[in-house]
């Protein structure tokens, strides 16, 4: 069960309307390191939580909803830098006169006027779920595997993503009052990859978490190959670093390297089946 407050979670205004910054927005609503994936992601990683304790459920689920709100700020935003848009473009001058000035002149016309015309169509020049090229979000992209620690390096990397999003928004915003809605969204991206980090922690640390799922006996897998670099140039050298010699980080082995070498023989697969529709030639060997 979920509540709702009208007011912003923080303050989004714009000066200077700016289509194109409308557009570029969109990418951090609907785009794969955007609000939307980690919203989802939060809540479907929440609502299959198996735990004894409720507190990693809980957490999620404030995270989760408070990305509900990133959202809203950002459709908002998009709103209001397409609220000088031309209701229709073929209006004689109004292209020039009013695209051309909330633009500048400095960036394509007809990608502006494409976004104007789909969000027109489609919201009334209102945000839309779709990133940047207007292509629909993917729930394809939202990871909730069940495992605590593989969750959170999940959770990690999607705000570590999504910082670099923002980050870049923010140098590209020319609006003042864009600028200070982002460095908000900027922060709560600084917190939340701390925040999941500290799971891991909590849980005893990469040491103990790793490799995942740790549920699984360790003795069952390939003891000669579990960390080894595998070298794949042909003329065997390999960046040093490392990941190919001391300690494993798990404490469990030793980083070691192995020149890439096929281990197993040349596949035979044998005739295809008849029923399967090939050609007689595949079917029967002795007619090759």
């Amino acid at each position: 069960m979920y509540y709702h407050d009208k007011r912003l979670q923080y303050p989004v205004q714009v000066s200077e309307p700016d289509p194109a910054f409308a557009r570029m927005l969109q990418q951090a609503i609907g785009g794969v390191e955007g609000e939307i994936r980690v919203c989802m992601q939060y809540f479907f990683q929440a609502w299959g939580n198996r735990a004894p304790t409720p507190k990693y459920r809980d957490m999620l689920l404030h995270t989760a909803t408070e990305e509900i709100g990133h959202i809203e700020m950002l459709a908002t935003a998009v709103a209001l830098n397409l609220d000088k848009a031309p209701a229709s473009l073929q209006a004689e001058g109004a292209a020039d006169s009013i695209v051309g000035a909330v633009m500048g002149g400095e960036r394509p016309r007809h990608i502006i006027e494409g976004l104007i015309h789909k969000n027109l169509l489609s919201t009334g020049l209102a945000a839309m779920p779709v990133d940047s090229d207007g292509v629909p979000f993917n729930m394809s992209h939202i990871y909730a595997s069940g495992n605590i620690a593989a969750d959170m390096y999940c959770n990690v990397a999607a705000e570590s993503t999504g910082r670099v999003l923002a980050t870049r928004l923010y140098n590209a915003a020319r609006d003042e009052g864009m600028k200070k809605m982002l460095h908000f969204m900027i922060a709560r991206d600084t917190m939340h990859q701390e925040q999941w980090l500290a799971v891991i922690e909590e849980l005893g640390g990469a040491a103990t978490q790793l490799p995942i799922p740790n549920s699984f006996p360790q003795e069952k897998e390939d003891q000669e190959h579990n960390y080894d670099f595998f070298v794949t140039s042909l003329d065997g050298s390999y960046p040093e670093g490392r990941w190919t010699s001391g300690p494993s980080i798990d404490g469990r082995g030793e980083f070691t390297v192995f020149r890439n070498e096929p281990l197993g023989g040349e596949p035979e697969l044998g005739a295809a089946r008849p029923d399967g529709m090939a050609q007689v030639e595949q079917t029967d060997a002795t007619s090759v």
